[in-house]
């Protein structure tokens, strides 16, 4: 993979990470039961897995990782969302 290749694609999870922020931001007013919470945890571990990833240069597993995290963000928000 090429330099100009791998800025771009660290740029594109970077970028990822921050929205992820952001939509995180988002789900704080609903409903926390227990579950919710566990999700919520679960989704930060993942995000946090994606800038360890991405620190390390394995972008193939943080984008993973941070596509996971929004998965789950839309998942909490799909079912306990307004």
């Amino acid at each position: 993979m090429a330099i100009d290749d791998d800025k771009a694609i660290k740029a594109r999870i970077e970028k990822d990470i921050n929205a992820f922020q952001t939509n995180f931001a988002s789900i704080s007013s609903l409903h926390k039961d227990g579950k919710v919470v566990r999700m919520v945890e679960m989704s930060m571990m993942y995000a946090k897995d994606a800038k360890s990833y991405l620190d390390k240069g394995d972008f193939y597993t943080s984008f993973s990782c941070i596509s996971y995290a929004h998965g789950l963000l839309d998942a909490i928000k799909g079912i306990f969302g307004d």
